[in-house]
């Protein structure tokens, strides 16, 4: 059975406004945490989340590492906190340059940030290195949105050795708000880690690249696909089932506990 479930979220109520995938990422946790499972939460500390009001604080044996990302270190910094009535702790990816006093995707004038691809790239690794250091094992790490995007490829390439991860599952949603804006041309060299080759990625995102090409690498390198909302490009449907990778489509408001709770052993 897998009993350790990891969720790379991002967003979570009640620390931003309520979404779809917001109160997917709040209450998905907690249902399969009440199935008798072991569950770990991530979301990026976006500048929005109100530290005090959420009572976040740092973990300090957890932070201090740096990631180097295009040549540049870019500091790691953990915090965590509870969602009482639900017995769940969120750990929260925070970065000075990235996600200080910076909203999500936008920025308060609906412009998309520029580096976007660096920001997801931190949080991927920064999750991962987080999750090796807290020593334990997920038997399923389920991804849910743009900004976790990279994980399984990192997941399937540059970690697959990593004790933490050599058994791990991978299950990426489809939220169906994918835009099409297009990503800085040197992704791919950015993306590169020891156990990628160019051709991992090459194959799928082309140059200049989408974020359908993003989601497209995402299922490329996922064990399951969750459809969770009727507005996800058929494209990407077609593209996990042509490569034989399992999907579940699940559109209810309601979390069917059982219906993940059943794919996650399917996987």
């Amino acid at each position: 059975m897998a009993n350790k479930v990891l969720f790379i979220t991002q967003e979570i109520i009640p620390y931003v406004s309520e979404s779809e995938m917001a109160k997917t990422g709040r209450y998905l946790p907690q249902a399969i945490q009440e199935k008798g499972r072991e569950i770990r939460t991530f979301m990026p500390k976006w500048g929005n989340v109100n530290e005090r009001r959420n009572q976040l604080h740092e973990v300090i044996r957890l932070s201090g590492m740096n990631l180097i990302i295009d040549d540049t270190d870019h500091p790691l910094i953990i915090k965590v906190a509870s969602i009482q009535a639900a017995r769940m702790q969120v750990y929260f990816i925070d970065n000075d340059d990235y996600f200080q006093h910076r909203l999500m995707a936008t920025d308060e004038n609906g412009v998309e940030y520029k580096d976007n691809d660096e920001r997801a790239i931190f949080y991927a690794r920064g999750v991962l290195e987080t999750v090796k250091k807290l020593r334990w094992c997920p038997d399923i790490i389920h991804c849910q949105g743009w900004i976790s995007a990279f994980v399984p490829l990192y997941i399937k390439k540059a970690y697959k050795e990593e004790p933490s991860f050599r058994d791990s599952k991978v299950i990426f949603s489809l939220f169906g708000n994918n835009n099409n804006s297009e990503l800085q041309e040197s992704l791919i060299n950015k993306l590169m880690l020891k156990g990628i080759e160019k051709s991992d990625i090459e194959d799928i995102v082309g140059t200049p690249s989408n974020w359908k090409d993003l989601c497209k690498l995402a299922i490329a390198y996922s064990d399951g696909i969750i459809v969770n909302n009727e507005n996800v490009d058929q494209e990407l449907i077609d593209y996990a089932q042509e490569k034989g990778i399992p999907v579940l489509t699940h559109y209810s408001q309601e979390i069917d506990a059982d219906a993940y709770n059943n794919f996650y052993e399917e996987i």
